[in-house]
């Protein structure tokens, strides 16, 4: 008998991962592949925000103000990718759809184009590769533009996944590497000698491990038991997305990720290769909420259509709304808590399908020798010296 086959065996492991997103998946695999004992508990794995995700790797065209320590760490992942997704379709025998695409960032006016201006100037000053084009050129690379498109940035070095193929691939492979999963719903940290022991599930099952991980996104400050010092400072801030699919002859429908500021919103477009062309997001600031609203996706369908007139002509198949882990500082918190025992993974915000790669290295090399590697330190849970939030009521 295999030990993950056995009762005790599956309920004591060296790691426990409560969250089976793609950061919580990415962890365990990366941690089994360096020889410790794993286990995951999520009642859905292979869920959470990526389901709703557009999976933009998009490290450049993000670049924000201010976030420039968290540009280097957008970088390093970025970089990871293309080796990350050839050792993980191989170790899955899934393809996670991971396209080197590019990304057109354009202006519809002068308001814009001098918002796009000022990034272009501040990607340069970081070093980043982006080019200014003409309305004609962009409309030339992307021929559906709308004809008063002022003008934008190329940025090849921007690229996409698919989050869903990207989840099911690291649950394969989770599974093949001999992760357990207890698809169930944790309750309660376990805390015995001023340490994280497990946890205790909703049926009251107890899982111990010698370290815990805590990577539930959103929901990652809701978990019972956790001292006030190390609630993670984490928020739901929920996005709206569409999905539509381009029939073939509309095909080539866009070559690479469109996406533009429309009166103050930001709006992409981001086709797939199986024909599907994603259309997001909304960002709100309204709790638990999950619904979708008329209010939403008429919105992103106007500005859409402001930027690709041609989008009305192409059926829509699916609405959906998630909840993103924002943090205070929009970055992710990485690595041990104040409570001996327990490590964070959470707070990924917009980027969490961008910083999978980064994530599963540095969590692997905490777990495994217990150094934070320095490109995450700035990430280090502890740069919030007291909890920011308080406990929020958990949602219907």
């Amino acid at each position: 008998m295999r030990p993950s086959e056995g009762t005790e065996d599956r309920r004591t492991t060296d790691v426990l991962v409560i969250g089976g997103g793609v950061i919580g998946l990415v962890t365990a695999w990366r941690a089994a592949r360096r020889g410790l004992t794993v286990a995951v508990v999520d009642p859905e794995p292979g869920g959470g925000a990526a389901r709703v995700a557009a999976g933009m790797l998009a490290a450049v065209t993000e670049l924000h103000y201010g976030e420039e320590t968290l540009l280097g760490l957008n970088l390093s992942s970025a970089a990871r990718y293309p080796a990350f997704v050839a050792e993980l379709e191989e170790a899955a025998g899934l393809g996670v759809g991971y396209r080197a695409c590019g990304t057109l960032a354009v202006a519809l006016d002068a308001d814009d184009r001098a918002h796009l201006r000022e990034l272009h100037a501040l990607q340069t000053r970081c070093g980043l590769a982006s080019e200014w084009l003409s309305g004609r050129d962009c409309r030339r690379l992307e021929p559906m533009l709308a004809p008063g498109v002022r003008g934008g940035l190329r940025v090849d070095g921007d690229h996409q996944v698919d989050p869903r193929r990207l989840a099911a691939a690291l649950l394969v492979a989770c599974e093949r590497a001999g992760v357990v999963l207890h698809r169930a719903l944790a309750e309660r940290l376990s805390v015995a000698g001023d340490r994280a022991r497990g946890v205790v599930l909703r049926d009251g099952t107890e899982l111990t491990a010698g370290q815990t991980v805590l990577a539930a996104g959103s929901l990652s400050g809701r978990l019972a038991g956790l001292p006030p010092a190390v609630v993670p400072p984490v928020r739901p801030v929920k996005g709206q997305v569409l999905r539509l699919r381009i029939p073939a002859p509309y095909a080539p429908f866009l070559s690479r990720t469109v996406r533009a500021v429309v009166r103050g919103s930001h709006v992409y477009l981001v086709p797939r290769e199986n024909g599907e062309l994603v259309v997001g997001a909304t960002s709100e600031e309204l709790g638990w909420d999950t619904t979708v609203t008329a209010g939403g996706v008429y919105e992103l369908l106007r500005d859409a259509h402001e930027l690709v007139p041609g989008l009305t002509e192409l059926p829509l198949t699916e609405t959906l709304a998630g909840l993103r882990p924002g943090s205070p500082d929009n970055a992710p918190l990485l690595g041990p808590s104040a409570l001996p025992g327990l490590h964070l993974a959470t707070g990924h915000y917009r980027n969490g399908v961008l910083l999978t790669p980064v994530t599963g290295d540095v969590m692997a090399e905490v777990l495994t020798t217990g150094v934070l590697p320095d490109e995450a330190r700035p990430f280090s849970p502890r740069r919030f010296p007291a909890v920011l939030s308080a406990r929020q009521e958990q949602p219907a």
